[in-house]
């Protein structure tokens, strides 16, 4: 569906922010050349938007369009029967040491067409949009070679070309060690920091960049190069950080200014503050925590006193987080993690904007901004978190168009 969804809408509960607290219980908004022109209680609408064509929502919630702020969706193949090998007992470390892991994707994703990549990616993404998500990022690195990643983000580019959502792109050629590097993993950063990183964002297919600094990815040393490369670039960076052990992850991301540190949940007290310093805000992954089975929480009562900003994503992936439903993240996030429902919301709202670098953008409904929201059927925002295999978005409206979902009933 792709229809017009400029006018007055009208006979809406809004919730502009995620937290219910400013929520507009009869509230109406206004949507002009694909942005909020007004919104607000409906008894204060200025007399000049009344006769506009109206939108009425039913009573319904209108929330600002979810962001998906850590995604790795375009891949090819998948990884079930490493699935099946966890249950008997293997860990991911275990998998990953075998040859597989990431590096049984990078072998599939090699062999795949840039078409058969898109066509893939594409379901991933329709199952995202369809459950109110207008804003993505998207992470390469299942190609760890210049024409592989190259391949990836184009794909990644070709998606927000193609669809009704704002795709942003993250460069992550430091996922893995190929097996083609292997034993020489300082060899391969100095070919992702001093070749395959430039080539790319000279092409303009990188907006931010991205490191899985780990055990059994690299060391703090090797990541630093990395992320000394995209800062004379002129790119943002962000890290997998503190996921499987401490590694001083979190401290490295605060030094550079990163948009966000992801994962965390080995993350210290001296990681939260310098995150809180330098402004990082944590992205929390409860999908890959579930799916891997494990039992290390993140310190999010550390993060909540530190005020650290919390984001939530899916980190839609074939190896650790298997899953396309942000509404599901905020489920786990409540039950697993035991964030609040007005934390979780928040998490895929403002936070997930802010965590992408694009808080001006996303996140909040605010007269100026893009016309992105999603209409509910709900009674209840806790409703959002509180179903799991349920979804009540009703409709879709990125860029002021309607282009999800059933619409609603429309008065010239």
């Amino acid at each position: 569906m792709n229809a017009d969804a400029e006018g007055l809408w009208h006979n809406a509960r809004l919730l502009p922010t995620g937290d219910s607290e400013r929520a507009i219980a009869d509230g109406a908004m206004v949507v002009r050349d694909g942005r909020i022109a007004w919104i607000g209680a409906r008894e204060a609408l200025p007399e000049s938007y009344a006769g506009l064509p109206r939108h009425d929502a039913g009573g319904r919630w209108i929330t600002p369009g979810l962001v998906d702020c850590h995604t790795h969706l375009v891949f090819a193949g998948q990884r079930a029967d490493e699935f099946a090998l966890r249950l008997q007992g293997a860990s991911y470390e275990d998998i990953a040491r075998r040859g597989g892991g990431i590096v049984s994707t990078v072998r599939s994703t090699r062999l795949a067409s840039e078409e058969q990549l898109f066509e893939a990616s594409a379901l991933r993404l329709e199952a995202l949009l369809a459950e109110g998500v207008t804003a993505v990022e998207i992470k390469s690195g299942y190609g760890l070679d210049l024409a592989t990643e190259r391949k990836q983000l184009r794909v990644a580019r070709r998606l927000g070309q193609h669809y009704p959502v704002s795709v942003y792109t993250t460069f992550l050629g430091a996922h893995a060690v190929p097996t083609e590097y292997a034993g020489r993993a300082d060899d391969y950063i100095d070919y992702v920091a001093g070749t395959v990183l430039p080539a790319l964002a000279g092409e303009g297919l990188v907006d931010a960049v991205d490191v899985f600094c780990e055990r059994i990815g690299f060391s703090v040393a090797q990541t630093e190069r990395i992320l000394a490369a995209a800062s004379k670039l002129g790119l943002p960076v962000k890290l997998h950080a503190e996921q499987l052990s401490n590694c001083g992850g979190a401290q490295l991301a605060a030094r550079y200014k990163a948009l966000s540190a992801d994962h965390l949940e080995h993350v210290d007290e001296a990681g939260v503050l310098a995150l809180r310093e330098a402004g990082t805000v944590a992205v929390l992954l409860p999908g890959a925590f579930y799916y891997l089975r494990e039992t290390k929480l993140p310190p999010l009562d550390l993060l909540r006193r530190a005020g650290v900003p919390i984001a939530l994503a899916t980190d839609a992936n074939p190896g650790s987080s298997p899953t396309t439903s942000l509404l599901l993240m905020l489920n786990l996030a409540c039950t697993l993690f035991r964030m609040t429902v007005a934390e979780a919301l928040a998490g895929v709202m403002q936070h997930a904007a802010r965590a992408l670098g694009q808080s001006h953008r996303h996140g909040v409904l605010e007269a100026g901004r893009d016309a992105d929201f999603v209409l509910w059927d709900i009674d209840s925002p806790a409703e959002l978190a509180y179903w799991f295999g349920r979804n009540p978005c009703r409709c879709v409206v990125w860029g002021g168009r309607i282009v999800h979902g059933a619409g609603v009933p429309t008065d010239a």
